[in-house]
């Protein structure tokens, strides 16, 4: 059965929103969420599995995905639905191998030369941004703009493809009119806790 990306694609992030991953993900799914990245960049990574599991665990209640940023091991390891990988990490074929056939594996790309090359891997999506300025990446790409977005969406024609990067409530309906099937966003959803499960409501609604 082909995967089917929701418009909105939740990520994680527990030093913006100062909740566990766990904490988040019920939050999230309360707000309507039913794919969900778990984003991790400073745990150790017996932590980030035992955050893994229970955020899987508790997804599964509610027929909801857990999608692993980078760590094909953890997850491997967690039982995770997929994972999403970054230009150096683990190759995609690499990935498919380790998670079988009905994983999930996304792959991110900064450009139309590498959203072209990256629609032959065995992949069910692409992932393009930044769209806009962010701040989550310590030191990120250079920003593609609607532009970007729009010249990748002619390169690789119906593939699924998220849009990535500086996206908000505000915007969201402006990227998904450009060509993105799906919008990730981490800090808008994420910056304000108590208002998280409302927020993903909003942003299910648009």
């Amino acid at each position: 059965m082909k995967f089917i990306l929701p418009k909105i694609y939740p990520v994680t992030d527990t030093r913006i929103s100062g909740l566990s991953h766990i904490e988040q993900v019920r939050r999230l799914i309360a707000g309507g969420a039913t794919l969900i990245q778990l984003r991790e960049k400073n745990a150790p990574a017996g932590e980030f599995y035992d955050a893994a599991v229970g955020s899987i665990a508790l997804a599964r209640e509610h027929g909801v995905k857990i999608v692993i940023n980078d760590r094909v091991d953890i997850a491997v390891a967690s039982g995770a639905d997929g994972v999403h990988l970054g230009q150096d990490d683990l190759p995609p074929d690499q990935a498919r191998r380790l998670l079988g056939e009905g994983a999930v594996i996304g792959f991110s790309t900064h450009s139309v030369e590498q959203a072209r090359e990256a629609i032959g891997l065995p992949v069910d999506y692409v992932a393009i941004g930044p769209i806009f300025g962010t701040t989550t990446k310590e030191n990120p790409d250079p920003v593609v703009g609607l532009e970007g977005l729009i010249a990748v969406r002619e390169a690789i024609g119906e593939f699924s493809l998220v849009a990535i990067g500086g996206i908000t409530q505000a915007n969201t309906r402006t990227v998904l009119n450009a060509g993105a099937n799906s919008v990730a966003i981490i800090s808008d959803l994420l910056r304000d806790s108590g208002e998280i499960e409302s927020a993903m409501r909003h942003l299910n609604d648009l």
